[in-house]
């Protein structure tokens, strides 16, 4: 149904432009730049030596259970590489009720994984956060 609508037609004369919508992706990296603002606002010696990244779904390399799919990963710091955060998008995405609840999902995790890597507590990381 949509090529004619999208096609010349006998009302407009000239082919109907089809908006597309902002990427959901767009939306995700959004919310995870605004937690590592956040971080950074309430501790910024955490993310010292931490990449932060996304990847849409887990990796083969990721080990998972098949009744539970990692919302982060955390990678220790090796002599040659930096410490690193993954956040997933879809298993992050599934578990939210909306944009609003995916932003402080994005949030919490980015706290607990941050936790997790440093040995800080998640009330350390972020003050705001209830344990």
């Amino acid at each position: 149904m949509r090529g004619p609508l999208a096609l010349s037609n006998r009302y407009l004369g000239r082919p109907v432009r089809l908006q597309r919508p902002a990427p959901r992706s767009d939306y995700f990296v959004g919310c995870v730049a605004e937690a590592v603002a956040l971080v950074q606002q309430s501790c910024p010696s955490v993310l010292v030596g931490v990449d932060i990244g996304s990847e849409e779904v887990p990796g083969r390399a990721v080990l998972w259970r098949e009744d539970r799919v990692p919302l982060a990963a955390a990678v220790d710091a090796t002599p040659t590489e930096p410490a690193r955060i993954v956040l997933y998008e879809r298993p992050l995405e599934h578990r939210a009720s909306s944009r609003a609840a995916l932003r402080e999902l994005v949030h919490r995790t980015l706290v607990e994984q941050l936790s997790a890597l440093t040995g800080r507590s998640v009330t350390d990381i972020d003050p705001d956060i209830d344990d």
